[in-house]
């Protein structure tokens, strides 16, 4: 592995920070705790970071609790240093650290998955977002968000689109407002290139993207946004989100009813070849 820099905002590792303070909180204990193993083992910084393929500097912001080192970093520290384990066990905490609190939930479930049914009415699904796309929502926001929980948050939504490339992959369905396809946040060629992304992902056979036309004169998804999520065990979540706070509803009469809301939306929708189409008009359009 090749020694990674600081100047790389978003890149592969450095772009994962922690999000709030229980993230925050988490992160430097396993700083803390790697430090004092590595001491332990007698290495300096700059020869630990030889030894996991990374800078002085970057060992330095995983020690102090500025960055999130990857999973597979985490396990070759633990190799290092001899932890038994003990590094390695922060994994899963750690990786629920880089996401906002109201969403850790979510982001585990993204994970456990075998069926994921989303219904959008403002913007792109996260999952199918570019990074330019992501980067001009969230330089929208108001109030401002600061550039490191831009990075922070870019890092993140990036990671959750692995779910593509998982080995037992998930079925995955999305429905959006023709509207969400018609806005050009971040201008004419940031949409462009979202729209490109899309007709990219369509084409998966594990994936179905769907357009709810404006002419549409019946909607079952008045009632906006929201996420339908199938476990391996079967059990059903449904998620929503509300301005700054979510909502993850696991109570099984509610889960059936938002799981027939989706397909009822689905069948109002063209048809995923339908949407495909639809959507290179608007490619070729702009």
């Amino acid at each position: 592995m090749t020694e990674n820099t600081d100047a790389l905002p978003g890149g592969d590792e450095d772009g994962r920070r922690p999000e709030g303070e229980a993230g925050k909180g988490v992160v430097c204990a396993f700083g803390r705790s790697m430090k004092t193993l590595r001491l332990r083992a007698g290495l300096d910084r700059e020869e630990f970071g030889r030894r996991i393929g990374y800078s002085a500097s970057t060992v330095a912001s995983y020690e102090q609790g500025r960055r999130i080192p990857l999973p597979r970093t985490i396990d070759r520290a633990d190799e290092v240093v001899g932890a038994d384990g003990l590094l390695s066990n922060w994994k899963e905490e750690m990786e629920r650290a880089q996401y906002p609190g109201f969403f850790q939930g979510m982001a585990q479930l993204e994970k456990e998955c075998v069926e994921l049914l989303m219904y959008d009415t403002q913007v792109v699904n996260g999952l199918l977002q570019t990074e330019e796309y992501m980067r001009a929502l969230l330089a929208m926001r108001r109030p401002l968000l600061d550039q490191e929980v831009i990075e922070q948050r870019v890092a993140a939504r990036l990671a959750r689109q692995e779910i593509f490339d998982r080995r037992s992959a998930p079925l995955l369905g999305f429905v959006m407002d023709e509207a969400v396809l018609r806005h050009r946040y971040g201008g004419k060629d940031a949409l462009g290139r979202q729209l490109e992304h899309l007709l990219l992902i369509g084409r998966r056979r594990n994936v179905e993207i769907q357009t709810m036309p404006i002419e549409c004169e019946d909607n079952a998804g008045v009632n906006g946004p929201f996420t339908v999520v199938t476990r391996k065990d079967g059990k059903k979540f449904v998620y929503s989100e509300n301005h700054t706070t979510s909502s993850l509803e696991t109570d099984p009469e509610q889960t059936v009813l938002a799981a027939a809301r989706y397909g009822i939306i689905r069948s109002q929708a063209l048809t995923p070849r339908e949407s495909l189409e639809f959507i290179e008009g608007l490619l070729e359009s702009l």
